[in-house]
């Protein structure tokens, strides 16, 4: 959603000062020490939850946040009485079912065994060297990307105008799976050396902000279909995945566009390729109140973020100068934009959107391993799809190992199946028609409570 800077602000004064249990010990942070978390924001998700692996997911070789997590457990360690009641709090936590909202149930005991199960599993990859980054590997897939652009320039030039928009298109989705692993701080042991290719691949190359992904991204991986929470569910008013979110169309505009949700799951595909606008217009605004925010990254970050939003468009409108006509000039950017929109949005959509939520809050935040295996569905593997699909189609394994290179990812769904297996939980993997059918089964069932709301 696009929210005003003076409600982003107000939101964030709410979510300040916070507890969480990491490595065994409840914490509490002041609202200083939150507005100074680098990640930002995403912090607040785990308001009195268990962090534990999280932590490890997202700091994965960042030597500077072990040492601050070891200063944070001496220093702000609750005390003894209050973490039993905090505990006690975790265990009487229960979920209610709804249309697509799942009830979370596994026991405390299976909870603790499956999270010592999962730091074997995550020791070993560490073992197998797979949280190390990819440099060469990364640095062909820039190569890639420079092709791709030089390909779109040559096209231009010799006026196969429309070849040149679709290749962009494709150019433009490859950059977002390129720019994510940056983000993730996969590529490079060095976070400056990502952020920094990072700024150059989102936000100059793509047009998408690099600090407002992380926001919006860490968000979804750290509270990933959890309701309030992850807001990569929260699409209203162009769709609503659950029931609670038909109370949401209060404006005037909100209530004319609620008439259509129930035929959402007809017009889903059609909506895709309105993926890429939306992402880059988001941008825009956050990146341009990013000096106004309570959280001293952003404010840091601000001025990089704005010049490369600036320089990106100041390059698609030079090269729009230099077509022919202004039919032309509006067509290519009309095939180039929703083409990339669509080729994404088929992409994003399928792993989660096509799986169950949970409850505001529910106890599954306290079982890592569980809230991504449950909350997640991957696409069956093949040459052409890892890397068309930026090696998401692995979303189940790329959740757990968030930081992991992409190239490592197939050999990791082998110990991940196994874990699985081990455990109880279920591995979802289906091909493409298959999600994409669950997909449209979750809009089509609350396109039918929404129909009747509308009689």
């Amino acid at each position: 959603d696009l929210t005003s800077t003076a409600g982003m602000a107000e939101e964030q004064r709410k979510s300040a000062s916070l507890r969480m249990k990491v490595d065994g010990s409840w914490v509490e942070l002041s609202e200083s020490q939150v507005f100074k978390h680098p990640g930002g924001p995403v912090i607040t998700q785990y308001q009195d939850a268990d962090a534990t692996h999280m932590f490890h997911a997202f700091h994965a070789g960042s030597t500077k946040a072990y040492k601050q997590l070891a200063t944070v457990l001496k220093m702000n360690k609750i005390g003894e009485m209050e973490a039993k009641e905090l505990e006690a709090a975790q265990e009487k936590k229960t979920d209610e079912s709804d249309v697509n909202i799942s009830v979370y149930d596994i026991s405390i005991e299976r909870e603790k065994a499956m999270a010592l199960s999962f730091e074997e599993l995550r020791q070993e990859v560490i073992r197998r060297g797979w949280m190390e980054g990819a440099p060469l590997y990364f640095v062909w897939k820039i190569f890639e990307i420079v092709l791709q652009l030089t390909i779109v320039v040559w096209l231009q030039s010799h006026e196969w105008y429309i070849s040149s928009a679709v290749v962009l298109g494709v150019a433009w989705q490859q950059l977002g799976w390129l720019a994510h692993e940056f983000c993730h701080q996969q590529p490079f042991k060095n976070r400056e050396t990502n952020d920094i290719l990072g700024l150059v691949l989102g936000n100059m190359a793509q047009g998408y902000s690099r600090d407002w992904w992380k926001d919006k991204h860490n968000t979804h991986h750290a509270a990933t279909n959890i309701i309030d929470q992850d807001g990569d569910i929260d699409l209203v008013p162009l769709f609503s995945l659950i029931p609670s979110d038909l109370q949401k169309y209060k404006e005037p505009i909100e209530k004319f566009v609620r008439k259509f949700v129930p035929y959402q799951h007809l017009y889903y595909t059609l909506a895709l390729p309105l993926l890429r606008y939306s992402w880059w217009s988001q941008s825009l605004t956050f990146a341009f109140s990013e000096q106004n925010s309570n959280y001293r990254v952003y404010r840091r970050n601000a001025l990089g973020e704005q010049l490369g939003l600036a320089v990106h468009w100041s390059l698609v409108f030079l090269q729009l100068y230099y077509l022919p006509s202004n039919m032309m000039r509006i067509l290519y950017f009309f095939i180039s934009q929703s083409l990339a929109g669509l080729l994404t949005g088929h992409v994003v959509t399928y792993s989660h959107n096509s799986v169950d939520k949970y409850p505001a809050n529910s106890r599954l935040l306290n079982n890592f391993v569980a809230l991504q295996i449950l909350t997640t569905r991957n696409m069956n593997p093949s040459g052409f799809i890892d890397w068309f699909w930026g090696g998401l189609n692995y979303q189940v394994e790329h959740h757990l190992f968030p930081t992991m290179p992409r190239c490592y990812l197939p050999e990791c769904s082998k110990l991940v199946k196994k874990f699985c297996a081990d455990n109880g939980l279920e591995y979802l993997v289906d091909d493409y028609i298959t999600g994409y059918r669950y997909n449209l089964e979750q809009l089509e069932r609350i396109a039918k409570i929404a129909a009747v709301k509308e009689e």
